[in-house]
């Protein structure tokens, strides 16, 4: 049998707290210990798993608890100096040392600049898209809630909750979809999940779409249509109209179900007309097929009259309906839910009979109390009006400092809109905005196929902005403008 010998001690510290660290050695390489030791220790500091201003274990304790000789330790400790990875300080102990990372290749710059996840410390003006503003948040209010849940009577506390979700939030979720969406639902119909992602998959695992054709709006959502990909499911993407996705596409498909953003299409912003809905409903009637309706961020619309969901609209219980907390709320506290037709429920039953909640029932029953409270009610008025003041400041700014250079796209709700840009390619304008310290983002991940209109758009979310950093955002990208 393998001898392996491993620290399972708190035995560094960084600022005064402990920090655990495990090396295992192997007494039957050929390797000596000294250098499994020092290669273990090496890899750590290198990736930035132990951190510079960490004070290591003293040759002392480390040869106690590794079972080693003290030439060991001696040894590995002594050529981590030479190198500079650790430091001996007289009277004070050996410390890990601050090292220099290696710079990046020239290619590598490149992709840093280009790449959207890479972070910029030059950065001042970030128009992320899913950030919510903090500033406004209720946190006293939620903090009670969660207390109050934590605090709620019964040995629940210790339990892994209902597999569907606590019965309280799915009780105020049905009461809450009736009055804002129109959405006629009971609690038994809702299965909450810890995403829109999760969401999918469950639907995918109800529907068996695997190896089904699946229609998703062309751009669409890339976050669902992996999902999708991943479930195996063959994806047909349906191009956009002025008034939403091509009915035609549909109708002449074989496709099983139907994703899609009736009320603000992500990414480009458009609304499905009347009379696309009643045509999509037909389709779905007539097929059996069913329509996966997002309502992701309904609550945020600032021009006209509120528009209905498609589920309000079906009669025949052929729409699946999604809705999350992530925009109207919080993405921390990852809460989402289904409403399934009646039809479903046996399949969920059957299928689902052996998944737990994947939501921490604390925080469903701290987000049900903060909804019979009315604070959520409350916070969404608030965040609304916020969101409508920073929307018109921003399509203000756009208007004022770049004027005909670009086109608006998609600026009637939500949290984010698309520029199309002239006289410059959308990717040029993002690495020359980056440069000048404002982060703006490429689209083109939406699209599933190539398409070079995919090329002149570029992706502003302002919810987690101030005006002010909107307007001096906006004016730093005007002067990228050719």
């Amino acid at each position: 049998m393998m001898k392996v010998t491993e620290i399972k001690s708190l035995i560094g510290t960084v600022g005064g707290l402990k920090v655990e660290f495990t090396p295992f050695l192997n007494r039957e390489l050929p390797e000596p210990l000294y250098s499994q030791l020092y290669q273990w220790i090496k890899k750590e500091i290198e990736d930035d798993r132990l951190l510079p201003g960490m004070k290591m274990p003293s040759i002392r304790q480390l040869t106690t608890h590794l079972k080693v000789s003290r030439n060991t330790v001696e040894s590995a400790y002594q050529q981590l100096q030479a190198e500079g990875y650790l430091e001996s300080i007289a009277k004070s102990g050996i410390w890990v040392a601050e090292i220099e990372k290696p710079s990046l290749q020239p290619e590598d710059k490149i992709h840093a600049v280009k790449s959207d996840c890479k972070p910029s410390s030059n950065v001042v003006v970030d128009f992320e898209y899913g950030n919510v503003d903090l500033d406004k948040f209720p946190v006293k209010q939620w903090k009670k809630c969660l207390t109050d849940a934590v605090d709620q009577e019964n040995n629940w506390l210790f339990e892994y909750g209902e597999k569907q979700g606590e019965f309280e939030l799915r009780r105020e979720i049905a009461n809450y979809l009736l009055q804002s969406r129109g959405v006629r639902c009971k609690p038994e119909q809702i299965v909450i999940t810890s995403g829109t992602q999760s969401s999918i998959a469950l639907i995918c695992r109800l529907l068996e779409l695997r190896e089904e054709h699946v229609a998703m709006e062309e751009p669409g959502y890339s976050g669902v249509r992996t999902v999708f990909e991943d479930q195996g499911c063959y994806i047909e993407p349906v191009p956009l109209e002025k008034d939403g996705l091509s009915m035609e596409h549909i109708q002449s498909s074989r496709v099983k179900a139907v994703y899609v953003t009736p009320s603000h299409q992500f990414p480009i912003g458009m609304v499905l007309s009347i009379s696309k809905r009643i045509q999509l409903l037909k389709w779905a009637y007539q097929t059996g097929g069913y329509i996966i309706e997002d309502d992701y961020d309904s609550e945020f619309r600032y021009r006209g009259q509120p528009i209905p969901s498609l589920k309000s609209l079906d009669e025949e219980e052929n729409v699946i309906y999604l809705g999350t907390f992530s925009k109207s709320f919080l993405p921390s506290v990852r809460l989402s839910y289904i409403v399934l037709p009646p039809s479903l429920m046996i399949q969920y039953s059957q299928k689902s009979k052996d998944y737990n909640q994947s939501v921490s029932p604390i925080i469903q029953r701290a987000m049900s109390l903060f909804i019979q409270s009315g604070e959520f009610e409350r916070h969404i008025r608030r965040m609304r009006k916020l969101y409508q003041r920073k929307h018109q400041a921003l399509l203000k700014s756009i208007e004022e400092q770049m004027g005909t250079k670009v086109e608006i796209v998609g600026e009637k709700s939500g949290l984010h809109i698309l520029l199309k840009v002239k006289g410059v390619k959308g990717s040029e304008l993002i690495e020359n905005g980056l440069e000048k310290g404002v982060k703006v983002y490429s689209p083109s991940r939406f699209w599933m196929n190539p398409n070079a209109k995919r090329n002149s758009y570029i992706m502003l979310g302002f919810g987690g902005l101030s005006i002010e950093d909107i307007e001096k955002g906006v004016g730093i990208l005007a002067s990228c403008l050719p």
